[in-house]
């Protein structure tokens, strides 16, 4: 293909995607393909010669679209929302098109200082306090990481890059029951291990975790010879949308001198409605904070905002400078790649950039506001349904479930098995979590697409659902 045909095709694709994201409703939301059925229908080596961009274009829609689960559809209410607003997919391809490598202010000036600026417009939209700087991550996970290495290497006084961890007392990081799996993940690829991920129980409406015993297992590790390196909290965990008290953790933070990251992947995207913010108050006791706009706030995946309040700690844990990557005679300039684990960095600030000015803050609020609305309203129906349970109340826009009925011993193969028939009719999407050790169902909102009339949908799978069991 050369650039004569790429206009051609690049009309092609942008028509297709508007019919795409126009007609989505028409698609099962998730994909009926079984194991095996796409890789089967592609060859087994690649082609010798070049073959005609129509006929790659046609096996995509047969072949490619049929195995596709439909994450922009209005009736994806499964993990959480992966949003792609038209004006930041519009963004994404004129970053593709540049294919600017931007892991240093001179690789791309404009790239280093819009990321700067966009920062600074999501702490003004969330209510932050001017001290939080900030970077932007691919993902959730890797914010995580770095906020976990950081405090790895804070409390062993910024040694263990150098001597690692062998001969040394064991770190021990604290989080709640309600984390999500990339909290375990980082502290395996940190090496602290999971034997030191302390999980503070849990307590009350919000699921939050216990400062008391919060307070009680550092007293207690630190009597044990161990060394307390940080602590973990959630805003909207995965599960059930459990919020930490955030400034009473806060405050056991700094009289322990312990870095305290907030995890609020996916609600953090509603903090830019200050009515919510009470989920988070305190906040500004954290001394890192990660929330994905490729969740709830619409930005094409990935793009994740890691906001630090002092970045030259994660500097200080992260940042290597070989003579190939030096910017000589210039000063006052910021390389971001010093503060993440990857070197290269896409331009991930274009698409905000887009998405922020084209909807308007008010219309990303608006967004928000209705799912929250719409859940709400859905719940009220569904909490009255015959054999249904409630097992957690709406946090924002996610609430769990489950189906139960007298004489039935064995309720978790049940909701088992009524979600399972529920996805393969294709007309919602939800997925499964465990409360109190019951399997249940989630629901949660989030769509761009989506219009309160898809819970209307939901309500009535559900409630055909539990009639008749």
């Amino acid at each position: 293909m050369d650039w004569d045909e790429y206009i051609k095709w690049g009309e092609e694709v942008v028509h297709w995607g508007s019919n795409y994201r126009k007609n989505i409703r028409n698609f099962p939301v998730r994909s009926q393909n079984n194991p095996g059925d796409t890789y089967n229908l592609i060859p087994s080596s690649p082609p010798e010669k070049p073959e005609p961009i129509q006929n790659i274009f046609d096996d995509f829609n047969n072949l490619i679209m049929p195995g596709i689960t439909h994450w922009q559809h209005p009736r994806f209410f499964a993990y959480f929302p992966s949003n792609a607003a038209p004006a930041s997919v519009l963004a994404e391809m004129l970053a593709n098109t540049i294919g600017s490598q931007c892991m240093l202010w001179q690789t791309s000036p404009a790239a280093t200082e819009l990321e700067e600026k966009i920062i600074d417009w999501l702490r003004v939209s969330m209510g932050l306090p001017d001290v939080f700087k900030g970077i932007i991550q691919d993902t959730a996970s890797s914010a995580t990481l770095t906020a976990v290495l950081t405090m790895r290497e804070k409390s062993l006084n910024w040694t263990g890059n150098k001597t690692g961890l062998s001969g040394r007392s064991r770190l021990r990081i604290y989080a709640s029951e309600e984390v999500h799996s990339s909290i375990d993940r980082a502290i395996w690829f940190s090496g602290i291990g999971e034997e030191n991920l302390v999980r503070i129980p849990v307590y009350g409406e919000l699921r939050s975790m216990d400062p008391g015993k919060l307070k009680n297992a550092i007293d207690q590790d630190k009597k044990n010879g161990f060394l307390p390196a940080g602590i973990i909290a959630a805003t909207g965990g995965t599960s059930s949308g459990s919020c930490d008290n955030i400034s009473l953790i806060g405050d056991i933070a700094s009289k322990e001198k312990l870095y305290l990251h907030v995890d609020a992947a996916w609600a953090g995207s509603a903090m830019i409605c200050s009515e919510f913010r009470k989920l988070w108050a305190g906040i500004e006791k954290a001394d890192s904070i990660v929330f994905n706009p490729h969740k709830w706030l619409g930005a094409q995946f990935d793009c994740s905002v890691q906001f630090l309040k002092d970045p030259v700690i994660q500097k200080n844990t992260l940042s290597i400078s070989p003579e190939y990557l030096k910017t000589k005679g210039i000063e006052g300039i910021t390389n971001l790649s010093d503060y993440t684990i990857q070197l290269g960095r896409r331009f991930r600030s274009l698409k905000l950039w887009f998405l922020m000015r084209a909807e308007g803050m008010s219309g990303l609020r608006k967004v928000i506001r209705n799912h929250v609305k719409w859940t709400e309203k859905l719940y009220a129906k569904i909490k009255d349904l015959e054999n249904i349970e409630i097992t957690t109340t709406p946090i924002l826009s996610l609430f769990t479930f489950r189906f139960v009925k007298s004489g039935i011993s064995d309720n978790d193969n049940l909701n088992e098995r009524i979600l399972r028939e529920i996805n393969d009719e294709g007309k919602i999407y939800l997925t499964p979590t465990k409360v109190n050790n019951n399997y249940v169902i989630r629901f949660t909102a989030g769509t761009f697409e989506m219009d309160e009339k898809d819970l209307h949908v939901a309500y009535d799978c559900i409630k055909e659902k539990s009639e008749r069991i």
